[in-house]
């Protein structure tokens, strides 16, 4: 009885490690980077329609004019339930003159990107701490409290006699 006990715990081992290659997964995503032809870009030679026809179309177009193109791709793992990480990141930057001329290109990588986390899952705010209860009964009698007589009058502050 022993001995089944023993042989089926390293089979569930066995079988989990066998199965863990499953639970990983790598991606990529975007633009397929090949350096000979990004190396073949050169400024003052090329332009917007042989930048197109060596790279193809961009995969976004600067907002404010069309003065940059950006090639981006991105490299993705994942194990099992995680969330994705990026390996690797290449954003190719093709920038032209107001001619349409390759003005420069410029390349980045993971280095650039930005890690944001937030933080406790709330976004800080200024001001008070309120507690629950505060924040139930707070504003009982602070609205629309008239005082004493109902708050009418003429707003002179004058008194009862006018004077």
């Amino acid at each position: 009885m022993r001995f089944k006990t023993v042989a089926l715990t390293i089979a569930l081992a066995g079988a989990t490690i066998a199965l863990s290659g499953c639970a990983r997964m790598r991606t990529h995503q975007g633009y397929l980077v090949d350096s000979l032809l990004v190396d073949s870009i050169q400024p003052g030679v090329d332009n917007r329609q042989s930048v197109e026809g060596t790279l193809g179309r961009p995969s976004f177009v600067s907002q404010f004019g069309n003065q940059d193109w950006y090639y981006v791709a991105r490299d993705m793992k994942q194990l099992a339930f995680a969330n994705p990480k990026p390996t690797d990141q290449t954003v190719l930057r093709v920038r032209f003159d107001a001619a349409g001329n390759v003005a420069g290109v410029d390349k980045a990588g993971l280095d650039k990107v930005a890690d944001i986390s937030p933080k406790g899952g709330k976004t800080p705010t200024l001001g008070r701490e309120r507690s629950l209860f505060e924040d139930i009964f707070g504003n009982i009698g602070a609205v629309g409290a008239g005082g004493v007589g109902g708050g009418g009058g003429s707003g002179d502050n004058t008194g009862p006699n006018g004077s």
